[in-house]
């Protein structure tokens, strides 16, 4: 029997060199994927926030209607009119209502002069206390056009654009500078300064330059203006984000807030749809508890998550005697902001401080010349 010898030639390998070693190539393991637990519940949440959007930018429409012809009526080719002046309307004045809050703190009474505007200011910082900032993503008619703005741009467009974060971080600190220094200007004021300022001409039509602001509109203001709507369709929530020091006082209020958009890490399945839904571009997909002041407590995470009792705005867990932190349905928060709004409006009213008591002889002789009404300086009489 012939047997086959094969010669295998073993290459000479020259002395000191190094041979590198086997290395068996492992396919790393995948993390496993979570089991979803679909959620079962109908999610409302946004049909009740649009609705009390709406609502609100009806009010807003409804007392500006009234407010334009009650000025119209002073005003040289006007016609007389039996309308009252919609107090309401103070609330496009939060500078007014700043000062008043602190006039009321000093000197423990209320203002004679746009107090339906710092009653107005109480309602929303106490919405935000409770609900997050919730006045700005359920009532505030800016917020509400800002949101339709971007949509639209989403629709148009395919998408919306992301500051690099460097920049949109920077930029959000823009808003808290200008409350900054909103705040020092108040804050440095006697109670003498404060009432010389509301009764002097600008402080007492401070409403009507308002609406003139729009109504006889600048070059540069359309400008601006224009530019922030174009900026709103690319930019979610643009002015909300980086330039409104209301929302900036208001975020800071709902930093101490009990409730939070918790989110349970055991049941969550990391798809990343509630970071893609955040209006404010938040993590929520990778944070147990979302603290961050650009919270605005809109639920659109809440919303879009399919996974059962993985995200909920609730409040907190208190060891020893609430085991699991207790959620706050959408109708207790609607229902919250409800009560606090026609609550704090409806005492203001009832108790008689919610209109300025100005004589109409005094409107009379303003209000035609409300675009020459010059904004008073620092130690100016009046």
């Amino acid at each position: 029997m012939a047997t086959t010898v094969q010669n295998v030639i073993i290459p000479q390998v020259p002395p000191g060199t190094l041979i590198p070693p086997v290395v068996e190539r492992t396919k790393l393991a995948a993390k496993p994927k979570k089991k979803l637990i679909r959620r079962t519940d109908r999610d409302d949440s946004q049909i009740v926030r649009r609705s009390f959007q709406g609502a609100f930018l009806l009010l807003n429409a409804w007392l500006g209607t009234i407010f334009y012809f009650w000025v119209r009526q002073f005003e040289p080719d006007g016609a007389p009119t039996s309308l009252h002046r919609p107090a309401g309307v103070e609330g496009w004045l939060p500078i007014a209502g700043l000062m008043n809050l602190r006039y009321f703190i000093l000197s423990h009474h209320v203002p004679a002069l746009h107090p339906a505007g710092m009653f107005l200011l109480i309602a929303f910082v106490a919405m935000s206390f409770l609900f997050r900032k919730a006045f700005c993503s359920w009532l505030c008619p800016v917020g509400t056009i800002s949101e339709y703005l971007w949509r639209a741009g989403q629709k148009l467009f395919g998408r919306n654009f992301q500051l690099p974060h460097w920049l949109d971080i920077g930029l959000r600190g823009l808003k808290y500078l200008l409350l900054g220094f909103f705040a020092w200007a108040v804050t440095s004021m006697a109670v003498d300064e404060l009432a010389a300022f509301m009764n002097s001409p600008y402080g007492v039509i401070a409403d009507v330059k308002m609406l003139n602001f729009f109504r006889h509109m600048g070059e540069t203001g359309a400008i601006v203006l224009g530019v922030m709507v174009i900026a709103s369709l690319f930019i979610q929530n643009f002015w909300c984000r980086y330039l409104c020091p209301y929302g900036a006082l208001l975020g800071i209020t709902a930093l101490v807030s009990p409730t939070r958009i918790r989110r349970n890490p055991e049941l969550c399945i990391d798809c990343a749809k509630c970071a893609k839904a955040c209006p404010s571009a938040l993590p929520v997909d990778k944070l147990i508890t979302i603290q961050s002041a650009e919270c605005t407590g809109c639920l659109e995470c809440v919303a879009v998550c399919p996974a059962k009792d993985t995200l909920s705005l609730s409040l907190p867990r208190i060891p020893g005697l609430v085991h699991r932190a207790p959620k706050v349905p959408v109708w207790a928060m609607a229902a919250g902001i409800a009560v606090l709004f026609f609550g704090i409006v409806g005492f203001a009213k009832t108790s008689g401080y919610w209109d300025s008591h100005v004589p109409r002889a005094i409107y009379q002789q303003l209000v035609p010349h409300a675009d020459e009404a010059r904004h008073p300086m620092p130690g100016e009489s009046n």
